[in-house]
């Protein structure tokens, strides 16, 4: 997931890849606990999507605008995780 993250960001310095691999922890594990279920993070689609982006504000020391920014498509992430989860139930 780092490589991918760096190419989204531009960032190619090898300085930032500690920090960067922290921040993807981090969104992974926020939108994780945000939907209540393990996300796929591996494939396109919209939790993809939303990690990339936590990931940008997070790195420019943005992240509290996050949320706010986002709000539809997280609930748009939190509804097809449910829909999802009771399908499989």
């Amino acid at each position: 997931m780092l490589v991918p993250v760096m190419d989204y960001l531009r960032v190619s310095s090898p300085y930032e890849e500690n920090n960067l691999r922290r921040i993807i922890q981090r969104g992974q594990a926020y939108l994780n606990e945000l939907t209540g279920v393990e996300l796929d993070f591996g494939v396109e689609g919209l939790a993809r999507s939303l990690l990339f982006d936590y990931c940008r504000y997070a790195y420019n020391n943005a992240s509290e605008y996050f949320e706010e920014n986002y709000r539809r498509d997280l609930l748009r992430l939190q509804l097809a995780a449910a829909v999802e989860a009771e399908a499989d139930a």
